[in-house]
C-alpha cells in the first residue's frame, strides 16, 4: 500500500508548480482529480517547449500530468461549480496556483471552502505572495529568477545575468507546497483540524539562495562576486568550477591547491601555497589550472584524480549520461501509456520508503476523460 493511497486531491493548479506537487502525491498513491477549463483545459496542454508534442499535446503536460484524472468544469457553470463544492466537501486536499483574488471571485477561497469541508488541507502557489505591490504580477518562472538575484550567480563575472535551464522556481515551489500540505495532514490526524498552506514562488526561490543571502546579509551586504574565470560558486574558492579538457569538460569541486599541483603536474600552482591565496586569488589560480587541463582529456585527468579522492567528475549531456551505468542502476525511467495506447518514456518519482519504487504506468489524462467515474464515484448531482 502506497502512503497516500486514501487521500483525494482536488488539484485547480496549471502548468507546473502546482501540477509537479500533485504529482508528488499521485506517486506516492493519492487519487488526485485535476479540474480543467471545458474545451482547453490546463494551459500547459498548448504551451509547447519544443517542436516535439504528443498526441498534440505538449511534452511537459504529458510529463507533470501523469497518473492523474482529468474532469472537465466549467466556474462560471452554477451547476459545475454545485459538482465541484461536492467533491471538495469529501475530499482531503484542494490545491491551486492562481494569482490572489482570483478563488475569492470564484466562490472557492479558504474560507468558503473550510466551511464546505473543515478537514481540507488547501494549498495555493502564488508569484509573489498575498500581500505588497508585487502580489498581482505573473508567477513566471524565468521573471522570479530574474527578480530574486539567481541570474547573478552564473556564469562568469563580465558576463550577463544568466537564468538556470530548467524552471527551477516552479519546481521548487511545487516542492514546497507539498511538504507543507503532508505536513498538515499529518497534523490533522493529530489535531482532528484542516490547514492553510501558503508558498510564494519568490519565496521558494529566495530559500534556495539561503546560502548566498545568508552571507549577503551578515557581509555589510557585500554583494556576491563571480569568479573572472571557470565560475562556480561566488563563494568558494579555487579551483572551484569547470574546465574544459582536450575532449571535452570536467568539473572540480572544493579542493587542496598544492595537493593539486603535485597529481597534475601543474607547477604553476605550487606558488599559490597560502590557502588563504585560494579564494583572494582564485582567478589567477583558476587561470593557470584551465591552461593546464587543456592540455590532457577528461579521462586521463579523472585517472589521477579519482584514486587521490579528489572531488571531481566528468560534465555529461544526456546522451552521455543515459548510457553510463551509474544512470542505469537507478532506473530512473518509466514508461506510461496514454489513454489512446501510446506509449511515453519519461523519469519516475525520486522517492524510496523502505527501499520500495513508487511507478505507475498511467499516463496524462485526456480533458475531461473521467468526468462520469468521478461523478459516480462521488454521487455528484447537479
Amino acid at each position: 500500500m502506497k502512503p497516500l493511497q486514501d487521500v483525494v486531491v482536488i488539484d485547480f493548479s496549471q502548468f507546473l508548480s502546482g501540477p509537479s506537487a500533485a504529482l508528488r502525491m499521485a506517486d506516492m498513491g493519492a487519487q488526485v482529480i485535476k479540474i480543467e477549463k471545458p474545451g482547453s483545459g490546463d494551459i500547459c496542454r498548448e504551451l509547447y517547449v519544443s517542436d516535439i508534442k504528443i498526441e498534440g499535446e505538449s511534452t511537459i503536460f504529458h510529463a507533470i500530468n501523469r497518473n492523474k484524472q482529468s474532469y472537465a468544469a466549467d466556474f462560471k457553470n452554477p451547476a459545475d461549480l454545485a459538482r465541484i463544492k461536492q467533491l471538495l466537501a469529501k475530499a482531503d486536499v484542494m490545491l491551486h496556483n492562481f494569482r490572489p483574488g482570483v478563488m475569492d471571485r470564484i466562490g472557492l477561497d479558504y474560507e468558503t471552502v473550510k466551511a464546505i469541508n473543515p478537514l481540507i488541507v488547501y494549498g495555493e502557489v502564488s508569484g509573489y505572495g498575498n500581500e505588497g505591490p508585487w502580489k498581482d504580477l505573473p508567477g513566471q518562472d524565468l521573471l522570479l529568477q530574474a527578480v530574486s538575484g539567481l541570474t547573478w550567480l552564473t556564469k562568469n563575472e563580465s558576463d550577463n545575468p544568466t537564468p538556470m535551464g530548467v524552471a527551477v522556481v516552479d519546481i521548487l515551489a511545487g516542492t514546497h507546497i507539498a511538504q507543507g500540505i503532508l505536513a498538515a495532514l499529518y497534523q490533522r490526524g493529530i489535531t482532528g483540524k484542516g490547514a492553510l498552506i501558503q508558498v510564494s514562488m519568490l519565496e521558494s526561490i529566495l530559500d534556495f539562495q539561503f546560502e548566498v543571502l545568508t552571507c549577503f546579509y551578515n557581509d555589510g551586504h557585500q554583494l556576491p562576486v563571480r569568479s573572472s574565470v571557470n565560475n562556480g560558486h561566488a563563494y568558494i574558492s579555487a579551483p572551484y568550477g569547470i574546465y574544459k579538457t582536450m575532449s571535452g569538460y570536467l568539473a572540480l569541486a572544493m579542493g587542496n591547491i598544492t595537493a593539486l599541483a603535485k597529481l597534475l603536474s601543474c607547477g604553476g600552482l605550487l606558488v599559490y601555497a597560502d590557502s588563504t591565496d585560494w579564494f583572494v586569488k582564485r582567478d589567477e589560480i583558476k587561470a593557470v589550472l584551465a591552461k593546464h587541463l587543456e592540455t590532457k582529456s577528461t579521462e586521463y585527468w579523472l585517472s589521477i584524480l579519482d584514486p587521490a579522492d579528489i572531488w571531481c567528475a566528468k560534465v555529461m549531456d544526456y546522451d552521455t549520461l543515459v548510457k553510463e551505468k551509474g544512470y542505469k542502476s537507478l532506473n530512473m525511467e518509466i514508461k506510461v501509456k496514454t489513454s489512446n495506447g501510446l506509449s511515453i518514456k519519461t523519469t519516475r518519482c525520486p522517492i524510496r520508503i523502505d527501499g520500495e519504487i513508487f511507478t505507475s504506468d498511467v499516463g496524462a489524462p485526456l480533458l475531461g476523460e473521467h468526468n462520469k467515474q468521478i461523478e459516480k464515484q462521488f454521487g455528484l448531482i447537479a
